[in-house]
């Protein structure tokens, strides 16, 4: 079956949810390798057609958050309801708080150089440790700046689907006939 209005609904769709997705996560001063790995592709595979979306895989912990082993987090899924974190960080060995390597860049970028008592600097290594633990038990709060573009994306095509799938079907009986 030939479906090219399917195949141009999902391609609108998936840019429309990229675009959306990428302007969220700019407004949220979070641009950068995320926002440069949002992606999708439309998948052909036997009789059916798909839209699939990819990005970096921390990706998902910044949509969706991290609960902390003090604090739970949630986020609003594309059905526009508040849903726990599937994500946390565990109070056992190891899993407790992100590593102190993913907080190097950010400290330097974010220029984050405080004092102790005595005024003098705070070692970089202490200060990814105290952040890192901070973060542990506070968790990250998700954006969803990919499940609420998914969300509008979804209200907004569901009209224009059932149309693309109407004409591809009236297009396949025309072909149909003439042959």
């Amino acid at each position: 079956m030939n479906i090219p209005s399917l195949e141009r609904y999902l391609n609108s769709f998936g840019k429309q949810i990229v675009k959306q997705a990428k302007e969220n996560l700019s407004a949220a001063d979070k641009k950068g390798a995320l926002e440069n790995s949002i992606d999708f592709f439309v998948i052909r595979k036997g009789g059916s057609i798909t839209v699939r979306f990819k990005m970096n895989s921390y990706g998902a912990f910044v949509d969706k958050g991290v609960s902390g082993t003090d604090k739970k987090r949630s986020f609003k899924d594309y059905k526009g309801k508040t849903v726990k974190s599937p994500f946390s960080y565990k109070k056992s060995k190891g899993h407790s708080q992100p590593p102190t390597k993913a907080l190097d860049k950010w400290i330097v970028k974010k220029g984050i150089a405080p004092r102790d008592k005595g005024g003098k600097f705070i070692s970089r290594k202490s200060i990814k440790f105290l952040i890192a633990r901070s973060i542990g038990k506070k968790g990250i709060q998700g954006i969803s700046f990919f499940q609420k573009p998914l969300m509008l994306g979804m209200k907004q095509f569901s009209s224009k689907f059932g149309k693309a799938i109407a004409d591809d079907i009236v297009n396949s009986l025309r072909q149909q006939k003439i042959a």
